[in-house]
């Protein structure tokens, strides 16, 4: 057909990762917010603590954009453990936009937090604790490691 418009499939861009701003809050809320499973977070308590996170020099969150919209975010943290003989890196959180899974922003994500860990200390492994996304993880290379117990106190 003469002038037919040909359809060219995109790859997804690669996200850009970078560390969070209190600026940041508004769009990271949403993706915060759906994570929670057994308790439910308050906008005002997440800000106050993305502002605490964001000035402790041992703990940041990491966002994912597609350049225009930030479509996941990670949040770790380092410090010491004796049965490590020193620091280990903990991801506390980690969500991608649901539209947004398997674009590799998982992937970028965690990527940044082991880099960002190592940076800051010698740390012996980077732990999270999930019932969540096991492929995931283990396609990138984690173990299953223990249980994770907690009791509620709110």
């Amino acid at each position: 057909m003469a002038g037919a418009a040909s359809i060219v499939r995109m790859q997804p861009q690669t996200p850009l990762i970078r560390e969070a701003t209190i600026d940041d809050a508004a769009q990271i809320w949403p993706l915060a917010e759906a994570l929670a499973t057994s308790y439910r977070p308050t906008r005002t308590a997440f800000t106050e603590i993305l502002g605490r996170i964001t000035a402790d020099p041992q703990a940041t969150v990491l966002v994912a954009t597609d350049g225009e919209r930030i479509i996941g975010y990670v949040h770790v943290l380092t410090h010491e453990a004796f049965h490590a003989d020193g620091a280990i890196g903990w991801v506390e959180e980690l969500m991608v936009a649901p539209e947004r899974r398997d674009s590799g922003a998982g992937r970028a994500l965690m990527e940044a937090a082991e880099s960002w860990a190592r940076d800051r200390s010698d740390i012996a492994y980077l732990a999270v604790a999930t019932r969540r996304a096991q492929g995931f993880y283990s396609s990138i290379g984690y173990e299953d490691s223990a249980t994770y117990f907690k009791k509620q106190f709110r």
